[in-house]
């Protein structure tokens, strides 16, 4: 497989950062996850990291090198990240459950497949254009289905922050089946929490995307975000992937040609 792969996180205005992202990968399988640790609920931080690893631990265990079904995987593995959480709560004796949103991605086969829980989200951007994208678990995400505010007025909603499925919730989430798509050469994927994308227009996120390099236009996105958030910039995590559907070089074209410059996304605070 061939890709680069870019992540910024700031925290913003806030305290501390709640945002947790990671990336594992095997020669033939690729997975991605962003988590957004949930504020209102003590703990949301480790709730992040806690579901976040267990979407790790469970690639590690089942992509041998490929996951046998990608979309299943998903959906299981959030719901052992949700009874993870549960679980450390529980441990620790917690007054309460901490809770968490998140967004994850399988790669494989040149393909991608998605799901998510909560307002953590998924852009797929091809040709300059949004191709797909996730849809939140929020009351804000059912007023815009039912034509009641404009997708523009969303973010800065009074029920903005109102979400309707989170791991650690006091019910399993549903997730649902989530979505797949056949990858493309230079397509792109966001993984993304609300304090990335909340604060941009659908143009301004895609005409971020035409830099040079993608550092580039992740680095220009995030400032953009910020500067449009103010003082009230939340914390901002993107994971993005840029695709190359290429065939990979054997291993005597890869010594002969020149080291090719691989980004690997860890943590960052």
């Amino acid at each position: 497989m061939n890709y680069a792969l870019e992540l910024e996180q700031r925290k913003g205005m806030r305290a501390s950062n709640q945002d947790y992202a990671a990336h594992d990968a095997t020669d033939r399988a690729l997975l991605l996850a962003v988590a957004d640790g949930m504020s209102g609920y003590h703990g949301g931080e480790i709730a992040a990291e806690i579901a976040v690893g267990s979407l790790l631990h469970s690639f590690g265990a089942e992509a041998r090198p490929v996951l046998a079904e990608p979309a299943a995987f998903l959906e299981h593995a959030l719901g052992r990240a949700h009874a993870a959480i549960h679980d450390y709560a529980r441990a620790q004796k917690l007054p309460e459950i901490p809770r968490t949103v998140i967004v994850s991605c399988v790669v494989q086969d040149s393909h991608a497949w998605w799901n998510h829980v909560g307002d953590a989200r998924l852009y797929l951007v091809r040709n300059g254009r949004v191709e797909a994208q996730t849809r939140d678990h929020t009351a804000v995400q059912a007023l815009v289905d039912a034509g009641e505010i404009p997708p523009e007025q969303a973010y800065a909603h009074a029920d903005s922050s109102r979400v309707l499925q989170a791991l650690g919730g006091p019910t399993a989430p549903e997730p649902g089946p989530g979505a797949t798509a056949s990858l493309q050469a230079q397509d792109l994927l966001l993984l993304c929490s609300d304090g990335f994308w909340g604060p941009l227009r659908t143009s301004q996120l895609l005409e971020g995307l035409d830099r040079p390099t993608l550092r580039q236009s992740i680095l220009a996105l995030a400032d953009t975000a910020e500067r449009r958030a103010g003082a009230h910039a939340d914390n901002l995590t993107v994971l993005a992937l840029r695709w190359d559907n290429a065939p990979s070089p054997s291993p005597d074209e890869a010594e002969a040609a020149l080291a090719p410059t691989q980004v690997h996304a860890d943590r960052q605070s």
